[in-house]
């Protein structure tokens, strides 16, 4: 049986070996890694709820990474064909926020 996390604990993440450039990119470009990946979670539990998303997206993802997805004539897909929720493709990105000392102790 697999260990509960608790608030605090840390947890790991390993890319593959042949991730996609563009998920390194993005990785790369987060100057808090955590909270933007928290930031994700949150509009998936807004539009979905708590739910094992193993059980709901496709095992092949091969679609593009850059540029719009599109569906049929060129129009642009629905955010739920781009693998995303409606709600966290229609949120805007939050502003970038100044993180001191005070916040980088309160995380540890």
């Amino acid at each position: 049986m697999k260990k509960k996390k608790l608030p605090g604990e840390n947890i790991s993440l390993k890319t593959k070996k042949n991730e996609a450039e563009a998920i390194m990119e993005w990785l790369n470009c987060q100057s808090n890694l955590m909270d933007s990946i928290r930031y994700l979670i949150e509009n998936e539990i807004r539009a979905n709820g708590v739910r094992n998303l193993q059980q709901f997206i496709p095992a092949d993802r091969n679609f593009p990474l850059t540029g719009p997805v599109t569906g049929e004539a060129g129009a642009a897909a629905p955010a739920y064909a781009q693998g995303l929720s409606e709600t966290a493709a229609a949120a805007a990105p939050p502003e970038e926020e100044e993180i001191d000392e005070e916040d980088i102790e309160s995380w540890i």
